[in-house]
C-alpha cells in the first residue's frame, strides 16, 4: 500500500484533552479520531491493528472449541428484569424506550441475551458443553469517560459464554478459556499477568483478570516473588500472623484533642505513630449504618467491604448521620459505646486489630479521643472480624508467605465462573441422563479488544512514538523512499515492496514528496517493526538501510544477496521480540 493513497492524518502535537500516552499517540499517528466524549472513529491504520487484535483472539477462541455468533446490541429490558440486573446495574446501563413504550438498553454485556438463547435451544445433557462467543460493540455510559480507549463509552469486546452440565465441566471450560487467554496475549508479545479478581456486577464466585503491565495502569496488582500467586489488590487477601495475647493495658482515659479530626492531626498532637490509632469509618450501606475499624496506617478495601455486606450501595456517612450515630462531629468516632449510642449499627473490625492493646480511638465526643483502648476488654460485645484492608508490599504472600511486590496494570481480559446466577434466575435448564431437570452451569469470558490496542501502546512506546509488536502493527514493514521523484529509486522501492509482500509481510510504502526528516519522524511515530530506507546515496553504495524500531539499531543490507541478508536480519529482530 502506498502512503500517498492512504488516509493517515498524522499530527505533530496531540490535542490538549489527550491524557495518557496511548490516547496521544493514537491521535497523533492518525489511527483514531474523537466523535464525542468516550466515542471514537477508527481510521484505516487503527482499524488494521484493531482487526489484527480481533483475529488473534478469534483464532485462539476457535482453537479452544468456542463457536462464533453475533448477538444484537439492543436488548429488551424484560430480560434484565428477569435476571435482576435492571435495577442493580447502575447508570452505566443506557436505557431507552421504543415507540411502543417498551424498555430497552444498549448492551454493556450479554449474559441475559445468551442465557435466553440457550434456554430456548438446549434441552438435553447431550447438547452440553457449549461455548459461544462474539466480537461486538458494547456501550457503557461512563459518568466520566477518560484516557481515550482506556475508559470509553463505546468499545469493541469479545465476550464468550460457556454452558456445562456440572461443576467439573464448568471447571474444564474455565481452564480452556484461561489457557486460551494466555496464548492470546503471548502471541501479541504483551507483558501480562493473570490475577485473582473481584467479579463485580457480572457476578459469580471465581474470576481472574488478565493485566497488561504498564505504569499508567488504573489497577494495582500484588504478586508474589516466590510463587505464582497474583491478585488485583481489590481481592488480595491479607495473611496475618496468629494474634498474640493482648498486653497489659491501663484503664481507658479521655484526652482533649481540640480540632484534631484526621489521623495525621491526632498523631502529631499526641506524638504517636498511626499504627497506634484505631480508625473508625462510618458508612450507609443500602441506607443502614455500618462502622469499620482499621489500624490508623491502613486503607480500607471497599470491594471487600461491599462483598462482605452484600450491599448494592455503600457511601460515606454524611456529617448529619455521623452526628446522629455518634453524638459527635466528624473525626471523633470510636468503637467504645458506639453500638450503645446507635443500636442498629453494624460494627466490623479488620483482622489486624485482633489482640491489639493500648490503642487510641475517637471518644464519640467533640474534640476528644480515648487512650488505652483494648477492644476485647472495652467492648461488651465483640465486633465482626473480617479481612477489610488493602494489602501492602510489606505483607507476606497469602499463599506461600513469601515477599510480594505491587505493580500497575491495565485490565484487558476477565474470566468468570458464573455458576447458576443467570441460569437459575432465567430458568436455563436441561434434562440429565435420568430425565431430571438440572440448571446449566455458566462461565463468562471477556476481552476488551479496543482496550488491548491502547494497553499495547501504553506498554510499547518510546520518546519517538509507538513501538508495535509485529503481530499487532498496522503494517509490519515500512519502506521509506527518500527520492520518490527519481525513477530508479522508485523502481527499486517498488521491487523491494513486492519482495517483502512475497515474504508474507504487510508493507506500507512511503512515497510522499516530503522532506526526509518528516518521513523519519512519521515512521517512528507509527511504530512499524521493520523500517527500510531507500535513497539515491544508498543505491549508489549498493545498500538499503534497515532499522529495528524496537531497539533503534540500524543495519546496512546489501542489494547483492538482499534476500538472504534481509531474512537473517528479520529473524534477529523477531528474536528480540521473543519469537
Amino acid at each position: 500500500m502506498r502512503w500517498s493513497q492512504c488516509y493517515i492524518p498524522t499530527l505533530k502535537e496531540a490535542p490538549g484533552d489527550a491524557e495518557v500516552i496511548s490516547h496521544k499517540l493514537l491521535l497523533r499517528a492518525g489511527m483514531l479520531r474523537k466523535l464525542t466524549a468516550g466515542i471514537y472513529t477508527w481510521l484505516p491504520l487503527g482499524l488494521r491493528t484493531l482487526n489484527k487484535t480481533a483475529n488473534i483472539i478469534r483464532e485462539e477462541m476457535n482453537r479452544a472449541g468456542a463457536q462464533e455468533i453475533l448477538m444484537p446490541s439492543v436488548q429488551p429490558g424484560d430480560l434484565w428484569r428477569e435476571s435482576g440486573r435492571w435495577s442493580k446495574y447502575g447508570k452505566e446501563l443506557l436505557r431507552f424506550r421504543d415507540r411502543h413504550d417498551r424498555d430497552y438498553c444498549l448492551g454493556p454485556t450479554h449474559e441475559e441475551v445468551i442465557t435466553d438463547l440457550l434456554r430456548g435451544e438446549v434441552r438435553s445433557y447431550r447438547q452440553l458443553p457449549m461455548n459461544l462467543y462474539q466480537i461486538q460493540t458494547k456501550f457503557r455510559d461512563e459518568i466520566r469517560p477518560r484516557f481515550g480507549l482506556m475508559r470509553g463509552r463505546e468499545f469493541l469486546m469479545k465476550d464468550a459464554y460457556s454452558f456445562d452440565r456440572d461443576d467439573a465441566g464448568a471447571d474444564e471450560s474455565y481452564r480452556k478459556m484461561f489457557e486460551a487467554y494466555k496464548r492470546i496475549f503471548s502471541r501479541m508479545k504483551l507483558k501480562f499477568r493473570p490475577v485473582e479478581a473481584d467479579s463485580g456486577s457480572i457476578g459469580g464466585n471465581f474470576s481472574h483478570e488478565f493485566m497488561v503491565l504498564a505504569e499508567t495502569g488504573e489497577d494495582t496488582i500484588a504478586y508474589c516473588n516466590h510463587c505464582d500467586w497474583a491478585s488485583n489488590v481489590e481481592r488480595a487477601a491479607v495473611r496475618l500472623p496468629e494474634p498474640a495475647e493482648p498486653a497489659d493495658c491501663p484503664a481507658m482515659e479521655d484526652v482533649h484533642t481540640p480540632d484534631k479530626h484526621t489521623i495525621e492531626e491526632v498523631c502529631a498532637f499526641l506524638s504517636v505513630p498511626p499504627a497506634r490509632l484505631i480508625k473508625t469509618l462510618l458508612f450507609a450501606a443500602d441506607g443502614k449504618p455500618v462502622a469499620v475499624l482499621l489500624r490508623g496506617d491502613r486503607e480500607l478495601n471497599e470491594v471487600k467491604l461491599k462483598n462482605l455486606l452484600d450491599a448494592d450501595e455503600i457511601v460515606f456517612a454524611t456529617p448529619e448521620q455521623v452526628q446522629a450515630w455518634t453524638g459527635a462531629a466528624t473525626g471523633f468516632a470510636g468503637p467504645v459505646g458506639l453500638r450503645e449510642h446507635c443500636p442498629g449499627l453494624r460494627l466490623l473490625a479488620d483482622n489486624e486489630l485482633r489482640g491489639t492493646s493500648d490503642m487510641i480511638a475517637g471518644a464519640n465526643k467533640d474534640d476528644t479521643h480515648t487512650l488505652h483502648v483494648r477492644l476485647d476488654r472495652d467492648l461488651p460485645r465483640a465486633p465482626e472480624w473480617a479481612d477489610l484492608r488493602q494489602i501492602t508490599a510489606d505483607d507476606p504472600c497469602p499463599r506461600c508467605g513469601g515477599t510480594i511486590s505491587l505493580a500497575k496494570g491495565i485490565e484487558v481480559g476477565h474470566v468468570f465462573k458464573l455458576g447458576t446466577k443467570y441460569s437459575e434466575a432465567m430458568h436455563a435448564v436441561f434434562l440429565d441422563e435420568q430425565g431430571q431437570e438440572q440448571v446449566m452451569i455458566m462461565g463468562c469470558y471477556g476481552i476488551g479488544v479496543s482496550r488491548v490496542v491502547a494497553a499495547c501502546i501504553e506498554q510499547c512506546n518510546d520518546a519517538d512514538g509507538i513501538v508495535f509488536p509485529p503481530a499487532l502493527a498496522p503494517y509490519q514493514a515500512l519502506i521509506v523512499n527518500l527520492d520518490p521523484r527519481k525513477e530508479e529509486t522508485s523502481a527499486r522501492a517498488d521491487e523491494l515492496c513486492a519482495f517483502l509482500e512475497g515474504e508474507g509481510l504487510d508493507v506500507l510504502l512511503d512515497d510522499r514528496e516530503e522532506r526526509p526528516g518528516v518521513k523519519f519522524k512519521d515512521a517512528d511515530l507509527l511504530g512499524m517493526p521493520f523500517q527500510l530506507v531507500i535513497g539515491g546515496k544508498g543505491l549508489a553504495r549498493g545498500i538499503v538501510e534497515a532499522k529495528d524500531r524496537r531497539t533503534g539499531v540500524k543495519t546496512e543490507l546489501p542489494l547483492e544477496g538482499f534476500a538472504e541478508a534481509f531474512r537473517a536480519w528479520r529473524q534477529e529482530v523477531l528474536r528480540g521480540w521473543g519469537y
